[in-house]
């Protein structure tokens, strides 16, 4: 008797169990097949107003077309961009939260401060649909024509020169103070939340220069000058503004930056609803509407899929881990 008792309740509660996982994958099934039923959110870890926040909003407004379902941008700015990107690698893993995962926040900030997440193992590359604005920025009037100009004063003032990026640990600063330490100069840094503060900071003469994302009608109303592009091509868009390889800082002193922008996810989407997400974005890429908003921002359209984006993270990633990856990291940075 003893024993039909537990076989009665092993079996009870194995049939519960069964019972429950049909229900939680019918569920599941049943949401993939009706994704998205509501609204998506696009996280993006730059403030209002930036380059970046333009172009994403006008991707997402296209992709809204062939996804059914409005898609709302959230702009979580600050720590280098490592919150929003945090924030996104936090999300439910159900399609209805994606954004940018930004290379400041991928490459450069898991290596020199302790982060909830991990650039690789814990999202989900959906696709790449363009590159950045990056350059090194002067107002228009500044005493700086050339970069060379900018390292000569660098160099007769140790440390008077002060400079603005995105934060302590971006790309950008990271970029900066390698070209510091192989010229042996000494500038000042000021971190801020985003390219506009940047900009706006430039304009008002509370820095000497930037290495940030710019806005183009700036540029095209004569209000900043480009000194240098950072990037590892040539962009016909600006023919004139040299690379900062053509300077002569190029890999290992000055690896060229990664810049791209892209859509990404918390690791565990369902493949149906990547595949999704992924044929909606590349799709927009072609709308007449974003090409034209592309052209007047003098951004590139350069499209990895999901396969080529997650292949490329994970190669970036392995580069900058040998940069970094050592104790002494913290000391390239400019303070």
């Amino acid at each position: 008797m003893k024993y039909c008792l537990q076989y009665l309740r092993v079996s009870v509660y194995l049939s519960v169990v069964l019972i429950v996982l049909s229900a939680s994958s019918g569920y599941a099934q049943e949401d993939v097949g009706s994704y998205p039923s509501h609204p998506i959110t696009l996280i993006t870890p730059l403030p209002p107003g930036s380059t970046a926040d333009l172009e994403y909003r006008l991707i997402a407004r296209e992709a809204e077309k062939f996804l059914g379902q409005p898609i709302v941008v959230l702009n979580k700015p600050g720590g280098g961009t490592t919150i929003g990107v945090a924030a996104l690698a936090a999300s439910k893993p159900d399609g209805y939260t994606i954004g940018f995962t930004t290379p400041s926040g991928m490459f450069v900030a898991p290596f020199v401060q302790k982060l909830p997440y991990h650039p690789v193992r814990d999202f989900q590359q959906i696709m790449q649909h363009c590159e950045a604005n990056f350059a090194i920025v002067v107002k228009a009037d500044s005493p700086f024509k050339t970069f060379k100009d900018l390292v000569t004063s660098a160099r007769q003032n140790p440390r008077k020169l002060t400079y603005g990026t995105t934060g302590a640990y971006s790309i950008a600063n990271l970029t900066m103070s390698m070209i510091a330490r192989k010229d042996g100069i000494q500038v000042t840094h000021i971190p801020f939340k985003g390219g506009p503060e940047t900009q706006a900071a430039i304009l008002g003469g509370h820095v000497n220069f930037g290495v940030s994302d710019f806005n183009y009608p700036l540029l095209q109303s004569g209000q900043i000058r480009l000194l240098a592009l950072l990037g590892e091509k040539r962009r016909p868009e600006y023919p004139e503004i040299p690379l900062l390889k053509d300077l002569g800082y190029d890999s290992p002193d000055v690896p060229p930056p990664s810049i791209y922008h892209n859509i990404a996810g918390p690791q565990g989407i369902p493949e149906p609803i990547v595949r999704k997400l992924e044929d909606a974005f590349t799709r927009a890429t072609g709308e007449p509407a974003f090409l034209k908003g592309l052209q007047d921002m003098r951004l590139p359209l350069v499209y990895r899929n999901s396969k080529e984006m997650s292949e490329y993270m994970a190669r970036t990633y392995a580069f900058y881990e040998k940069l970094l990856g050592s104790e002494s990291s913290r000391q390239l940075f400019t303070k």
